[in-house]
């Protein structure tokens, strides 16, 4: 392509920002070119602007620490060595095989990641349910969007990140933002905020530091960590009092306001201080500002979703839109700011543990009866709901004796990270797709080297729930396949010589299929009209004549009419604050929350392997206040550790004002010593199935780093 300028979209986050690959001439590589990134002004998410992650996206394409070749781990030496393509797949194949034949199929699991296109995905759900006959599968979305997607569904009967496009944020009149720093996680979207300030809009921020987001707010909220739950109520608790509810709308378009209302009156503001450390002039300003708008958004992200209770927490988010008539209306709404690149898509086609094509439920007969259907095998030889995220990786070496994991680095990215490395380490048998060799990747028995963004082509969505087409720019090296081709053959090799298709374009459309009828309805979708439009919004069925004037517009905004629920009114959920899944004592007397920063992306497999990035962000660090600094005695790049009770992590200290005296904070993005998710609580929410990464109680030590 060295002459050609092809449009597609960053690998990384949920915006899936819109930018061009351009050729250059590159005589290193093996055809002689490579590309560059160039802006594409003209995609309406970011308008050209791109994060560091983003620019540098096209390094790891060229870069010498990719994987070019299967590795197959020796039998004499122990070691990861090199192999051919048919000796790992067949490796592979059989050890599957072995599983099943001595354990039965639920030995065997799958575990696929937010970030594999909406076609390898789908293919990843058949191949366990299909050629497999497992049950246990699941994906690491389970620990990002899961607690906003089922909150989604309990209140709209429908789950899609935002209701409606970006581009309604900044003509709002008043926006929450709970426990999301945009700033740093999806940087070309703090524009939207910037802009919502220059239109004379309100900018209400929660969270426990004061970060870069934080400092743009016309009223920053630090509420304790684990207490988000209660500063809803306490916030709904003050509408109430203060007679600001829209009566006609809850009558109108809500049910189960009385018990919802109950709920919230338990909650009266100097209660909800005590809780949460917020006053109470806080919490009356906060519902001046939310409530004297004309409209007003509500968006959450990581910080109340991940914890124990992390449905609920949302589900009082989603209550103080509905009680305030901020719901199914325009410039209004709740909203999750979905994280992964296609965590979006990435939960609706059938890799979590729970779920088929379309976003429909396995253990609903009809949806089973339509996908099978679709996929030409017996209703009821589809395995029912497995474990979700963390109990099927919990299970390992146990129950389930073999794994084939895809686009996932759990190592690092589980929590209780260091108990879950000890079960990948037990197994009888791993398998690890991936672009190099992660820490996961590093103790499986076959890694296969796979195809990275700019080699493939597929789709992926946004959190906007706009459809997108990743393009294909330029050759994977010689030694490297796509995930679909890597399916294909091992479906083939295990007896399904058809069925799995490696054309990426040719699963869509069976996705498509799939998917007709379905709440994530994609059957009137195409590449022809992805490319031509920017990306279509979902649902969008099937036209009576497809590609003609007939054709259904998309969905960019939902609710306006009627909401997903059986009788088109939404639900209010009544919930009540209950305390993290562990509180501060006397031996671990502080709390710990943690995060991302700007220049590292999830377990940081990737980006940890681009100089750039990793020049910006080398390691971990610990954040924390000035004065629980000076009660330790430790000075600012003085070594300290975070410990738990199921282990440690230990960064430099990183003194800061902008942090709640009794909290600590540490990105997650590295292994070894500085890895935090060895300490953080694998408690789970009890209907997302969500751990509770965002607080756990913690001791600190002044330290010194282990060599090596």
């Amino acid at each position: 392509m060295r002459d050609e300028t092809i449009p597609t979209h960053c690998p990384y986050c949920a915006l899936q920002c819109g930018m061009n690959l351009r050729g250059v001439p590159r005589p290193d590589t093996a055809d002689g070119a490579a590309v560059e990134v160039v802006e594409r002004p003209d995609f309406p998410v970011n308008r050209g602007a791109l994060c560091g992650k983003g620019r540098t996206s096209t390094f790891l394409l060229s870069s010498r620490v990719r994987l070019t070749g299967p590795l197959v781990r020796s039998r004499a030496t122990g070691r990861l060595e090199p192999a051919t393509w048919e000796e790992a797949l067949r490796t592979i194949a059989d050890g599957l095989r072995r599983t099943r034949e001595a354990h039965g199929a639920d030995a065997v699991g799958v575990f696929g990641g937010g970030g594999l296109t909406n076609e390898k995905a789908y293919t990843l759900g058949k191949f366990a349910r299909v050629v497999l006959g497992t049950s246990q599968i699941d994906y690491n979305g389970r620990f990002c969007m899961s607690s906003a997607a089922a909150a989604h569904n309990r209140a709209f009967g429908l789950d899609r990140g935002l209701p409606f496009p970006l581009e309604d944020i900044p003509r709002t009149g008043c926006v929450i933002l709970v426990g999301s720093n945009i700033a740093e996680t999806m940087p070309p979207a703090l524009r939207y905020l910037t802009e919502l300030k220059e239109n004379g809009g309100k900018l209400i921020v929660v969270d426990p530091r004061r970060t870069r987001t934080a400092e743009q707010a016309d009223l920053h909220l630090a509420p304790r960590p684990g207490t988000d739950l209660a500063l809803a109520l306490g916030l709904l608790h003050e509408v109430v009092a203060q007679g600001r509810t829209d009566e006609d709308f809850i009558a109108a378009r809500t049910t189960g306001w009385a018990d919802a209302r109950a709920a919230a009156m338990a909650h009266w503001p100097e209660l909800v201080e005590r809780i949460t450390g917020v006053g109470v002039p806080q919490l009356r300003e906060a519902v001046r500002l939310f409530c004297d708008a004309p409209s007003a958004m509500v968006l959450t992200a990581r910080g109340p979703e991940q914890q124990s209770k992390g449905t609920d927490t949302v589900s009082a988010w989603i209550n103080l839109c509905l009680a305030t008539g901020r719901a199914g209306r325009p410039l209004s709404g709740y909203g999750c700011l979905t994280g992964q690149g296609n965590g979006q898509g990435g939960r609706e086609h059938g890799q979590k543990a729970d779920q088929l094509p379309g976003y429909r439920k396995l253990d609903d007969p009809a949806a089973r009866a339509h996908v099978a259907g679709v996929w030409g095998v017996p209703p009821e030889s589809l395995p029912g709901p497995g474990r979700s995220a963390y109990e099927l990786l919990d299970a390992l070496g146990g129950d389930v004796k073999s794994l084939l994991l895809m686009g996932s680095n759990p190592v690092v990215s589980a929590p209780r990270a260091a108990h879950i490395e000890g079960r990948l380490r037990s197994l009888d048998f791993l398998a690890v797709a991936d672009v190099v060799l992660s820490e996961t990747a590093a103790l499986a028995d076959v890694v296969l080297p796979v195809t990275q963004w700019a080699e493939e082509t597929g789709t992926t969505t946004n959190l906007e729930g706009r459809v997108l087409l990743r393009r294909k720019a330029l050759d994977a090296p010689a030694g490297v396949r796509s995930d679909l081709e890597v399916l294909s053959a091992l479906a083939a090799l295990l007896g399904h010589e058809k069925g799995f298709p490696a054309d990426p374009e040719e699963v869509f459309e069976e996705l498509r299929r799939a998917s007709a009828g379905g709440p994530a309805d994609y059957s009137g979708i195409t590449y022809r009209r992805i490319a031509e439009e920017d990306g279509v919004f979902w649902p969008c069925p099937e036209p009576q004549d497809e590609e003609g004037p007939g054709a259904h517009p998309g969905t960019p905004r939902l609710f306006l009419d009627r909401f997903a629920t059986p009788d088109g009114l939404a639900r209010f959920v009544a919930v009540g604050h209950r305390p993290a899944a562990e509180e501060p004592d006397a031996d671990y007397p502080v709390l710990l929350t943690t995060g991302r920063v700007v220049a590292q992306y999830q377990s940081g497999a990737q980006t940890r392997r681009v100089d750039e990035l990793n020049a910006a962000a080398p390691g971990p660090f610990v954040e924390l206040h000035p004065q629980l600094a000076e009660r330790l005695g430790v000075a600012e790049g003085e070594p300290l550790a975070v410990v738990s009770r199921r282990g440690r992590a230990v960064g430099p200290a990183r003194i800061t004002t902008g942090i709640r005296p009794d909290t600590v904070f540490m990105p997650f993005h590295w292994p070894g010593e500085g890895r935090v998710n060895t300490v953080t609580n694998p408690a789970l929410d009890p209907t997302s199935r969500m751990p509770e990464f965002k607080v756990c109680a913690v001791r600190l030590e002044p330290t010194r780093v282990s060599g090596g």
